[in-house]
């Protein structure tokens, strides 16, 4: 067998070795932050205090406090109390969990939690408003949304409907008992 090419091998210098594998050692982090990085971040629902019981499904509604916040914690909304007869409906904001009804990253949400739980859901641009936040709103494009949220109670879209339909029933009945004011003319 013929040689073609020979070449010798040369003895490693001291700490060589030591310098190839910090080399490899730092390659590998580094390529590990950057793939980290690129990683969507995703919903996160942190329990503050727990819950108990089932949580809401789709087509259920959810009454809720919340508070929602910004990023850097500049609040753009608040729940406010219904104004309904006490006992009727619970107390917080009724949110249908339907698609198109609200953000996809509160629904997610909502889906995690219980009843009588409190908890700080995050939100990422991406399943909040994006690039398109409610025209007139205080969110900007591509903003994370922080809420407090309490989820006081929840029902069946259709106890729902018959709650608010017995709510509608009694004011009816309020307004014509209201009994002395002339009946408005009809236009001519």
């Amino acid at each position: 067998m013929t040689e073609i090419t020979r070449v010798p091998l040369q003895p490693i210098k001291k700490g060589s070795l030591t310098k190839l594998w910090l080399g490899v050692l730092v390659a590998v982090l580094f390529g590990a932050g950057l793939a980290w990085a690129a990683v969507p971040k995703g919903l996160n629902v942190e329990t503050v205090t727990a819950g108990t019981g089932d949580s809401p499904k789709i087509g259920d509604v959810v009454f809720v406090k919340y508070v929602g916040k910004l990023a850097d914690g500049t609040e753009f909304d608040r729940s406010q109390p219904l104004p309904v007869p006490p006992g009727l409906f619970p107390e917080g904001n009724p949110l249908l969990l339907e698609e198109g009804a609200i953000i996809d990253g509160f629904i997610e949400g909502l889906e995690q939690m219980q009843k009588g739980g409190k908890y700080v859901l995050t939100i990422p641009a991406e399943q909040a408003y994006g690039a398109e936040p409610p025209p007139g709103s205080p969110i900007p494009a591509n903003a994370d949304l922080v809420f407090e949220v309490e989820v006081v109670d929840f029902m069946s879209r259709d106890d729902f409907q018959a709650r608010a339909a017995a709510l509608q029933q009694m004011m009816g009945q309020q307004q014509g008992q209201g009994g002395d004011a002339p009946a408005p003319a009809a236009p001519q």
